[in-house]
């Protein structure tokens, strides 16, 4: 609902002639680079894929790169539409194809979470290096501090009031919920044991390396783009990054908030939106694709297991 929201406010900007200039940019922008962009995109996925089997063997598990390539598909393509529910079903596929518990294998990706989300502060902090005054500036902008405070008062008091019945009542929901902790606690250390840290860690920078040039040739299609500098490159991918985090794979959000912040560095609103709209259609088109051919594979595949 967040993201039609914000995908209407956004359209409610612009006069007639704004949407036909940008309608001409999705038409003029040179697709050779957002080719580029989504290839960088792809290699992402399955260096991802690749990463999690160290942890999984850490847990005594063997799982297919294929079956972990398209568990990730159907888990991107999830996400578009309850944030964060790609999780839930990564480790429901390898549950039912390579018979790896749930708690388990959900324990592993949320240690892959953690890192990831270590690995999104570093890049939020080398931005900050390269544009503190202009990102500091757009954060407080676009964030007021006193609601920031509010909601997260109430987000710590919602954990306090959980834990405590997680860890005191005796509700079956909550005691079920209490068997399967064990589990997920051994998949999150899972990460931090294993003996292949280093080819894990490799492949968690082949991960943001990817992402970072997934944005990088994105910019390349569009000449009002294409010269940003390497400090503007990183805020607005660190900001966008966010964007996908917080809505739903990032509808409405991403190109609005990387209009703003390109905005902020003399680039168009029409430019800075055309582009954050062509960027994340063909990344959200090519994810449609591939977590659909994914559901379908997948039985066909794993049919004699």
């Amino acid at each position: 609902m967040l993201g039609v929201f914000l995908v209407y406010y956004a359209y409610n900007q612009f006069t007639p002639a704004q949407i036909t200039e940008m309608k001409s940019y999705f038409v003029s922008a040179d697709y050779f680079y957002i080719g580029l962009s989504l290839l960088f995109m792809k290699i992402s996925h399955a260096s991802r894929a690749y990463r999690w089997k160290y942890s999984l063997q850490y847990l005594g598990y063997q799982s297919n790169f294929w079956n972990n390539f398209m568990a990730i598909a159907v888990g991107y393509l999830l996400n578009l539409t309850i944030p964060r529910s790609g999780e839930l079903s990564r480790a429901a596929v390898l549950q039912k194809y390579d018979n790896i518990p749930f708690d388990k294998g959900f324990g592993t990706i949320i240690a892959e979470r953690i890192i990831d989300l270590l690995f999104l502060l570093l890049f939020v902090a080398t931005a900050l290096l390269l544009q503190y005054k202009q990102l500091m500036g757009f954060i407080t902008q676009q964030i007021p501090v006193k609601q920031l405070v509010i909601i997260s008062s109430i987000f710590i008091l919602s954990a306090i009031i959980g834990l405590y019945l997680l860890y005191t009542s005796n509700w079956k929901f909550f005691v079920f919920i209490r068997s399967k902790i064990s589990g997920l606690i051994e998949g999150v250390l899972s990460i931090f044991k294993m003996p292949h840290r280093i080819p894990f860690l490799i492949h968690t920078f082949i991960i943001w390396i990817s992402f970072v040039l997934t944005f990088y040739f994105g910019t390349k299609a569009l000449p009002e783009t294409s010269s940003i500098s390497l400090g503007v490159t990183m805020v607005a991918f660190v900001v966008g990054s966010l964007a996908i985090s917080f809505t739903n794979g990032g509808i409405g959000a991403f190109p609005l908030l990387i209009a703003k912040i390109l905005a902020l560095y003399g680039i168009s609103l029409t430019a800075g939106t055309a582009f954050g709209w062509i960027l994340w259609t063909t990344q959200t088109l090519l994810i449609v694709i591939m977590g659909g051919l994914s559901f379908l594979i997948l039985p066909v595949v794993n049919k004699n297991k």
